[in-house]
Order: C-alpha cells, then structure tokens, then sequence
C-alpha cells in the first residue's frame, strides 16, 4: 500500500502516476510482455536511485502476471516451470511501545495458530533487547525476527546487534537507512546477526550491487516494494545463485497482493515463517472467494493467474468507503 510513513509514494500520487504516466505507455502493448511493460515503465517515470514508484507499478505488474496466467491457463509456478508449494508459515507481528502490551498481542497470534513472531524495534536498543527477551520468553521455539525498518544509526545498531542476538533474534532487517553502505559492512563483518536489507533493494540491480560491497547477508523479499513480481523473482534468483538467506514479508499487504505474494514463495518453496501481517491489520476483501488462512498457515491460491477472482462489486464499496472514487475523479 502506498502510504506515505512507509515510502515517499501515497495513493494521491499513485492515483496520478498511473493514470497519467504509466497507462498512456501501456495502452496498446501486448499484455504479455511483462518486460516490455516495464521498460516502457522505465521510461515513462525517470529513476531515483533504483526503480521509480515501485508500489504503484507493482500494482500493474501483478495485474500483468495475472492476465498472463488467465491466458494461459496456469498459475504463477506454472509460468515459470514450478510447482505450487505452500502452504506458506505465518510471523505474528508484535509492535509495542510497552511490555505489557506483548502478551496479548502475542496471544491473539496463538488463538490464529501463529507460532512464530516479528518484532519492530528501533531507536532504542535497551528497549529492543527487553522487548526481544520477553517474546523469547513467551515463544521459545519459535522463529524470531527483529526489523528496525532503518531506525538505528550505524554506531547504535554496532552495540545492539551482539544484545539482540544474546535475547534470542535469530535475523535482524534492516537495521539503517539503506544509503548507510560502510555500517551495512561494518554490521556484517560484525556477524553478531545475520543482516537482512528491506528498503533500499528495490531492483535486481540493487541487490546486486549491495552484495558485491559486502552489505548484507539476504533479503527480505517484499513484492509490493519493488515493483512487483517480475522483480522480486529475480532478487530470489540472485539469493540463491549467492547462497544468501531469503525471507518472505510485505507492506500489510491486501488479498491480491497477498495471494501474487504467496504463489511467489511458494514457486520458490519458502520454508521460513513469513511476515505477511495482512490477515492480522486487514480485514476487508474483495474477492469472490477468500484466500484460505487456517491455524498460522496461508494456503497458495489455486487456479491461473494469481489465482484469485476479484468482485467488481466490492471494489465499488471499498472505494467509496475509502473516498477512492473522489481521488479518481479530481
């Protein structure tokens, strides 16, 4: 979801972007051309530092990686040679400002059958490593993962990373800002933690880059952030040709963007909890037929495409609730 805490994208300027940059580039293309429609994407909105408007060109990239599917009659795994997989584990997201806020929070994970949890923590580490070891406490078998989403400045993330590890962190995302590259090499010549980098690796290109100057030691792998599916399946393909660590995760992401994330890691046979924390914050829909998520598991969407059938109808609703139809119109 574009929202501006998140990134410099909102829904106003993506509502512009792809009405007035991207669409008249794509119209009349072939709509199974993913590539070609990225590149005519490059060209319609100049990069930054990587990939422009990412999250709103996700949104056309799955919908392309959609269409192809429908087509062709398979899934995503199917277009690129895969089996399905899944059903993808589920990372209970714990983010608090107190203690005494985690056990419940911890324990409407358990009633959802989520075993597993991640924290948000930054820019106080004594805070972290007391937040850290109480969840360890709750959940000690459990997958636990610390996101800073870029919080700590490289000298506090130094002292924090040893602490966090010694609390029971088995992965730490994101640590700094991405454009920190020598705290990113400081980090993992460090190996306190395994470093995980989120925001900043946008493209392929990105990635690539990071791991020749020694930055980081995975990835957690966001669909929506970089541009969508064509994007994130060659970010994996990098992790596993460098031996890197690759986890699943998302921006709180809704059911379609849910489902194109889930036959994603499954195609690719993730077996790490991922932090998909859309069913947890999420609760409208608008599909036909729900995706299915029972007992701390997400089932990969069956069927062409992404798998799933949109109703037109609860689009309707969901914009008008949302002022989304005003937003079209100005």
């Amino acid at each position: 979801m574009p929202i501006a805490q998140w990134s410099y994208e909102t829904l106003e300027t993506s509502v512009a972007v792809l009405r007035d940059y991207y669409a008249p580039v794509l119209v009349g293309r072939d709509s199974a051309d993913i590539e070609g429609a990225h590149a005519a994407m490059d060209q319609a909105i100049a990069p930054g530092f990587s990939t422009g408007m990412p999250i709103s060109r996700s949104g056309i990239d799955l919908a392309l990686h959609d269409l192809a599917g429908k087509r062709l009659g398979r899934s995503l795994a199917g277009m690129w040679g895969k089996q399905a997989g899944g059903p993808i584990t589920l990372s209970w997201t714990v983010n608090v400002k107190e203690l005494d806020e985690v056990g419940p929070i911890m324990d409407e994970g358990k009633k959802r059958g989520c075993r597993n949890f991640n924290i948000k923590i930054a820019p106080d580490p004594t805070f972290d490593v007391a937040l850290a070891r109480e969840v360890r406490r709750r959940a000690p078998d459990s997958f636990l993962w610390a996101d800073a989403n870029g919080g700590y400045d490289p000298e506090t993330a130094l002292r924090a990373a040893p602490r966090l590890a010694d609390a029971g962190v088995d992965v730490l995302e994101s640590p700094l800002r991405p454009n920190r590259v020598s705290g990113y090499q400081a980090l993992k010549k460090q190996s306190a933690l395994p470093i995980l980098m989120d925001e900043g690796v946008v493209s392929p290109i990105d990635l690539e880059e990071f791991i020749k100057l020694g930055m980081l030691d995975g990835v957690s792998m966001k669909p929506a952030r970089c541009g969508g599916l064509a994007s994130a399946r060659r970010q994996i393909e990098v992790c596993l040709e460098h031996k890197l660590t690759w986890l699943g995760s998302g921006l709180t992401d809704p059911d379609i963007s849910l489902a194109a994330a889930l036959g994603l890691f499954g195609a690719f046979g993730l077996k790490k909890p991922a932090a998909l924390n859309g069913p947890q914050f999420l609760s409208g829909d608008v599909l036909k037929r729900p995706l299915r998520i029972e007992n701390g598991l997400a089932y990969v969407p069956e069927g062409p495409g992404l798998g799933v059938e949109v109703d037109e109808n609860k689009v309707v609703e969901l914009m008008k609730r949302s002022g989304g139809d005003k937003l079209l119109r100005t």
